[in-house]
């Protein structure tokens, strides 16, 4: 044994609105269904993920930067009405 400490990785994403790498945790996982940029709090829906931090000036921004189609490299644009309540609900 070489007697490091054996550290476990954090998987990292990049958020598609501040362009911030950050923890998975730490980040909102969103995919599209039907036209649609649903959350997915869990990570367990099918499909592209694309990820955001759960706050309304990244949520903007990604929007503003046409993020989502280029994430989920789809023809948009996208209804990100559903994302938003969820974004305005889970934030203090």
């Amino acid at each position: 044994m070489s007697g490091r400490t054996h550290a476990r990785a954090c998987p990292e994403r990049t958020c598609v609105g501040c362009r911030e790498r950050a923890a998975k945790s730490e980040l909102l996982r969103t995919v599209v269904d039907e036209g649609d940029v649903l959350p997915d709090p869990r990570g367990t829906l099918p499909g592209r993920g694309a990820y955001v931090h759960p706050a309304p000036v990244c949520l903007d921004l990604a929007v503003r930067r046409r993020a989502f189609p280029r994430a989920f490299k789809a023809k948009g644009p996208f209804d990100t009405a559903a994302l938003r309540r969820f974004v305005e609900r889970v934030t203090p």
